[in-house]
């Protein structure tokens, strides 16, 4: 049993006893109006009667919604493409009737009205781009898989990428893709964009850039936005360097395979170390 008919029950058992109504609300804590709904509920219903009953309104008669009314509601959404708060005021401004936004949300729910696809035209935007090829070179790294660094660059004007992949995001690596990206990039560059990692920062990747003459602009902290042409190589090349590493696993397993089974039969001379359509 809850606690607040236990209370309750307490009240009615002591006024039943004393038969003194101020006596039970000083003591009990309660007021006279409190008590005479309680005792009036118990005679009714008992126990059951001392339980807490719904407050809901039996009937509601502003803010209910008949068929003319729906009909206006319908008439608006499929002919005029409006939403629930335009519905409200042109009900208000037409047909001088009020009716909250649930309500009317709840009118086309019930008749299983599509909601409202706003398409919006695309603003027009700012290509970012730099006038002379060169003259800036985005540089980044980008994780694509357990031990697979792709480093890619990219030229700010003609797009022109060159990418690679080491195991390792260090400065060394980062010096082999500077030399990659010089010797294939067709003209001259001037200027290289990098994020704050710690592999650009490192006093032989700047040693390096200032022996080039390429000046070297990292970005500013918590804009890592300048950088945004590096997630469209990821996923290619990254399933391509996946699905040699599966090759390889394979390849290596079979070889193990065979190797262990020569041992086992003490044929080893005899069973060839690599199958014929391996060999080239």
């Amino acid at each position: 049993m809850e606690k607040e008919i236990k209370q309750r029950i307490r009240w009615v058992e002591l006024y039943l006893e004393t038969q003194n109504a101020d006596l039970v609300c000083r003591r009990c804590g309660i007021s006279r109006p409190t008590l005479r709904k309680w005792l009036k509920r118990y005679e009714q219903g008992g126990l059951d009667g001392l339980r807490d009953q719904s407050r809901r309104p039996h009937n509601s008669p502003n803010a209910r919604v008949g068929k003319q009314e729906e009909s206006w509601i319908l008439h608006l959404r499929r002919h005029r493409k409006l939403g629930a708060r335009r519905i409200q005021n042109e009900l208000l401004r037409e047909h001088n009737c009020l009716f909250a936004l649930a309500t009317i949300h709840k009118v086309l729910v019930k008749n299983k009205v599509k909601p409202l696809k706003r398409h919006r035209k695309k603003s027009e935007y700012i290509r970012y781009q730099r006038p002379i090829p060169g003259d800036r070179v985005q540089m980044d790294t980008c994780n694509i898989g357990p031990g697979i660094y792709q480093y890619t660059s990219v030229d700010d004007c003609t797009r022109y990428r060159v990418l690679a992949v080491f195991s390792r995001r260090t400065a060394a690596n980062t010096l082999l893709f500077l030399d990659q990206v010089i010797e294939e990039m067709p003209f001259p560059i001037q200027r290289i964009q990098t994020d704050r990692g710690r592999e650009f920062f490192a006093v032989k990747v700047q040693e390096k850039l200032m022996t080039y003459g390429i000046k070297f602009r990292p970005n500013k902290p918590g804009s890592p936005h300048f950088n945004h042409f590096f997630g469209f190589n990821s996923p290619k090349l990254a399933s391509r360097i996946l699905y040699l590493r599966k090759l390889l696993v394979a390849f290596c397993v079979f070889i193990l395979n065979r190797l262990f089974e020569a041992y086992r039969n003490r044929k080893r001379e005899k069973l060839p170390l690599v199958p014929e359509q391996y060999l080239v």
